[in-house]
């Protein structure tokens, strides 16, 4: 037991570690700032594993060295344990040496004396042994019970984290409302996917669709009441085999999956056309900045952008999105915007080459900007000159129109504006496991720290017509309260053997 205390302070400060310490897991792009900013300290916590402290050989080490020292402690323990149980109660020899004892003379003769003792003490859920009219009697078996069953759980809650960490994933999935997403290795985010050191690589293809998403804010405070995703279930076929809602603190399950909602953002449809041929059509995911201190995160605007890459030969362009989702927020700044009302988007026309096509991000290091606007929904903006070529032109906000008579080239249209719902998608295998072991340890701590061992004996020694009854009573904890449980126990026993016909001796050594 000296080893596994030892092993788990070791674990607790690895844990310490792996909490202060930026991981690769969690946050990879934290690792490289901190090994930028600390040179010869993150090259050792790179060779030391400190960066991925619960995959690090050691830390692995640790667990299974506790793992090892829990069983071999158990073991002997479970054994003792059992074999105690099924050993029926020891009669003692000397009465007058216990902590408690008391004598009384009763009507009823020896023999009938130690059957009423048996039998009350029985009723009292005592485990009791008679040996002529010799009775032993104990209880409390349940104390042991429960803190084998304490520690036997710790064991559990090890192989339910180990399998289902190791053979499970975690994920985010951002779907905008009425589209349709796959459970596999492509449709995440690959920043936020966690797979298991023993993950097979087998998703389980069911699907998700968003039919709507909903969420209510505070006037007063801004601060939010409800975030709901309301889903279609489809199958791996992608019929809707049923629906739920997925809210903050009641993930919805899914077959093997778990499914919290994580986030929402505004993603604006946006449409691209050359010469009346659709280039780029969908929704363009948005994201926020942390808003300053004093002012509220609903006030902030959204970002994005849209890559067309070669629209003209050797040329590629990107269109940065700035989103008011309510146009009032951009002329009254601070305003928290909590629906959609005329939104807005400020836009940027950059030209040049493009280093990175994905979504990822928007590197401008080779492209200037050739425009700059405003659009209002239903717009649609000249690219080529920067000007509103339909649409809702709104003069005092967006700038001049485009001449009439000339027919732009390459436009931008903006068509909608859903929401998006971020989604935490998770298979873990081994929470049922956890949860059965966490309710094993709350048992077993309860039974271990609310029962107590305590024996009792009682010998009846002829005395003319009636006998001579002899108690002892010992316990193992709790010694105060088990006073007044011996001296009801005693009363009982006096009362079914016929009541006292003198008066009773009563010593507490």
């Amino acid at each position: 037991m000296r080893t596994a205390l030892v092993l788990l302070l070791l674990l607790a400060l690895a844990s310490i570690a792996g909490t202060l310490v930026p991981q690769i897991p969690n946050s990879p792009e934290r690792v490289a700032q901190f090994i930028d900013a600390h040179e010869l300290l993150g090259a050792f916590y790179l060779r030391a594993g400190l960066f991925d402290v619960f995959g690090a050989w050691w830390f692995g080490l640790i667990t299974a060295l506790l793992f090892t020292s829990l069983v071999a402690c158990l073991l002997p323990r479970s054994r003792a344990h059992l074999r105690a149980m099924r050993q029926r109660p020891v009669q003692a020899r000397e009465l007058d040496a216990m902590p408690l004892v008391r004598e009384v003379t009763v009507l009823a003769p020896p023999e009938a004396a130690a059957e009423a003792a048996a039998r009350v003490l029985r009723r009292r859920r005592f485990r009791v042994a008679v040996e002529g009219t010799a009775v032993a009697a104990e209880k409390g078996a349940l104390r042991e019970a429960g803190s084998l069953i304490f520690h036997w759980a710790f064991v559990l809650v090890l192989i339910g984290a180990i399998v289902g960490k190791g053979t499970g994933y975690t994920g985010r999935a951002a779907i905008v409302e009425g589209q349709t997403w796959t459970d596999a290795s492509l449709n995440y985010d690959p920043t936020h996917l966690r797979l298991g050191r023993y993950f097979d690589g087998s998703f389980s293809g069911l699907g998700l669709r968003l039919t709507d998403y909903r969420d209510a804010w505070d006037p007063r405070t801004a601060l939010p009441r409800t975030f709901e995703s309301h889903l279609d279930l489809l199958d791996e076929q992608g019929a809707t085999v049923g629906t739920a809602v997925a809210s903050v603190n009641h993930p919805v399950r899914y077959g093997p999956l778990r499914i919290f909602q994580y986030g929402f953002g505004w993603a604006p449809a946006l449409q691209a056309s050359k010469d009346g041929t659709v280039i780029a059509d969908g929704p363009v995911l948005m994201s926020q900045e942390t808003a300053p201190a004093g002012r509220s995160q609903l006030s902030q605007p959204w970002t994005g952008f849209l890559k067309l890459p070669e629209v003209r030969p050797q040329t590629d362009m990107a269109v940065d999105l700035e989103l008011w989702p309510d146009g009032r927020g951009f002329l009254f700044p601070g305003m928290p915007m909590f629906d959609a009302n005329a939104p807005l988007i400020r836009y940027r026309i950059w030209e040049g080459k493009l280093l990175d096509p994905s979504k990822a991000s928007l590197d401008t290091r080779f492209m200037h900007v050739t425009h700059q606007g405003f659009m209002w929904m239903d717009s649609v903006v000249d690219l080529d000159r920067g000007c509103i070529a339909g649409g809702p032109a709104s003069g005092q906000v967006t700038g001049a129109a485009c001449p009439e008579g000339v027919d732009p080239a390459l436009t931008l249209s903006f068509t909608a504006l859903p929401h998006y719902s971020v989604l935490q998608v998770s298979k873990d295998v081994g929470v049922p496991i956890v949860l059965g072991a966490a309710i094993l340890i709350v048992l077993g701590l309860l039974a271990a720290l609310y029962t107590s061992r305590r024996k009792l004996w009682v010998r009846a020694d002829a005395d003319g017509e009636g006998s001579r009854l002899i108690f002892g009573g010992l316990a193992l904890q709790r010694r105060a309260q088990f006073e007044g449980e011996f001296a009801r126990a005693a009363d009982a026993v006096v009362a079914a053997a016929g009541g006292p016909m003198a008066r009773e001796t009563v010593t507490a050594p």
